[in-house]
């Protein structure tokens, strides 16, 4: 999907359903097309907590976000696959803690290309910038003028992927892909990365896999043990890889069939 057209103008696919507007379109937004709404209604058929569930793992972004910011100090982020902007974006949840904060997101969607002045609203201390690119090339992320422009990587950098590695592949190597991105970031940095499992729902997870592979989406969810080894080499922040409604929430006592209705894995770790 070329972000461009022949007269360099970007190029939409009204035609082609794409993970980041189906998922602003569980998360209640109205940037997203008519084939979107309809493979992803297919979704929320067989998984009526669709939307429940990517509202919980944006809070989970929130949440790594924010601790990052006041118990680490993290003060520069690289976010990859960050989809249509849905307030708070991650500059806003950082800048507010620390109004110096930069921030560079990264997407293939040309649909955020079209809002990519939405996430660079930030502080007038911090910077934000946009890098239109896949993360199947973490390499041209690595090297994009956007990025050197905006990131220090000589310092720590918080590299968030939010609900983006079920849609790389075994066969992509995303372990590969991860292992390129940390290797250029300072020690110290951090990775937060959430994943869709089918640990607690096979039958579902099975069905929704169909859907997405019928509307030309590569997808794979991955299992508890699948998902924490792309943290191999690095530290995990307590409690672990647990569904992120458990991960350094406020005490609530959540009931365990939750669990299922959320069916994401998220952790962060350290380098």
């Amino acid at each position: 999907m070329p972000a461009y057209d022949d007269r360099g103008e970007v190029r939409l696919r009204p035609d082609q359903a794409h993970p980041a507007r189906m998922y602003d379109y569980y998360l209640g937004g109205k940037d997203n097309f008519g084939i979107d709404r309809d493979f992803a209604a297919q979704v929320a058929k067989v998984f009526p907590s669709a939307g429940p569930a990517a509202r919980i793992n944006r809070e989970f972004m929130h949440r790594a976000t924010r601790w990052m910011v006041t118990e680490a100090g993290i003060d520069q982020f690289l976010d990859i696959g960050t989809g249509i902007p849905t307030e708070p974006n991650l500059h806003q949840v950082a800048q507010q803690l620390a109004p110096e904060t930069r921030v560079v997101y990264v997407d293939n969607d040309p649909l955020v290309l079209t809002h990519a002045r939405a996430l660079m609203q930030g502080t007038e201390q911090g910077r934000t910038a946009y890098v239109q690119a896949d993360v199947n090339d973490p390499t041209s992320i690595l090297s994009a003028p956007q990025l050197l422009e905006t990131l220090d990587l000589s310092r720590p950098v918080g590299l968030s992927m939010i609900a983006l590695i079920h849609f790389v592949t075994d066969d992509q190597d995303p372990h590969a892909i991860i292992t390129t991105l940390m290797n250029a970031l300072a020690p110290g940095s951090f990775l937060a990365l959430t994943t869709a499992t089918p640990d607690f729902a096979p039958d579902t997870f099975e069905r929704i896999t169909t859907i997405y592979r019928e509307a030309g989406i590569r997808v794979q969810f991955r299992s508890h043990d699948q998902f924490a080894s792309f943290f191999t080499g690095l530290e995990l922040i307590e409690p672990g890889v647990v569904v992120p409604h458990r991960w350094r929430q406020p005490e609530t006592d959540f009931p365990g069939s939750i669990d299922a209705d959320v069916s994401v894995f998220a952790g962060l770790a350290h380098k």
